[in-house]
């Protein structure tokens, strides 16, 4: 069993690593934002409390989200797990490693997927992708053949995400770096710290990865 944190800002392709794990390694991913919303309709204890909170407009406690990871390592039956949005806070690594301990694993290493901004910004302003058949594009790497037409539908519903401007990016970025500095530090100093090259093609950091879980 493999137990990994990936950390990185937006952009920086969590998402697409977190999924090739799941399909290559049979590990499975916890994010935060799907745990709550399956345990907000399950109907079990913790859901109603999760329930109660967020309709409440309140903050889900660590507690809370400590006790939904806690729910997902006891039903096991899994090659290990991906952590993906938690954690967040020193507080909550914190947790994250007690309740570990407590269950009888361990956390194999920690991914820092690193950028550079200016490079990232770009990459993810000139996107835009296909209204109708989700095909993905880029403004100066993979354009469309025929301006303004799908090359895979042919249609002409090409949009862009409303927050997928310069000046969102940088505002999240900053976010990110403020809250998630702390865990670089303390990720490092207890030697879980990996760093690759989050810019580099999809299956060279695919690559970066698994070479990092294989060592252990």
């Amino acid at each position: 069993m493999t137990n990994v944190i990936l950390l990185g800002p937006p952009g920086a392709g969590k998402g697409t690593q977190a999924k090739r794990l799941v399909v290559e390694r049979g590990m499975t991913q916890l994010s935060t934002g799907d745990m709550l919303r399956e345990a907000r309709i399950s109907g079990s204890e913790m859901g109603l409390k999760v329930a109660a909170v967020m309709d409440a407009g309140g903050l889900v406690t660590d507690e809370i989200v400590i006790g939904l990871i806690r729910e997902k390592l006891q039903h096991g039956g899994s090659a290990g797990y991906i952590f993906d949005g938690f954690p967040r806070t020193l507080a909550q690594a914190d947790a994250l490693g007690d309740l570990l301990s407590q269950m009888g694993q361990k956390l194999d290493a920690v991914v820092a997927m690193e950028v550079d901004d200016g490079v990232l910004v770009r990459r993810i302003v000139g996107r835009y992708t296909c209204g109708n058949c989700s095909a993905v594009y880029h403004d100066e790497t993979h354009p469309t053949a025929k301006p303004g037409v799908c090359d895979s539908c042919g249609s002409t519903n090409l949009v862009r995400r409303a927050d997928d401007n310069e000046e969102s990016l940088r505002h999240r970025l900053m976010e990110y770096y403020k809250k998630t500095s702390p865990l670089i530090g303390y990720y490092y100093a207890k030697g879980d710290l990996k760093r690759v090259d989050a810019l580099a093609k999809v299956e060279e950091v695919a690559a970066a990865v698994s070479s990092v879980l294989d060592r252990g």
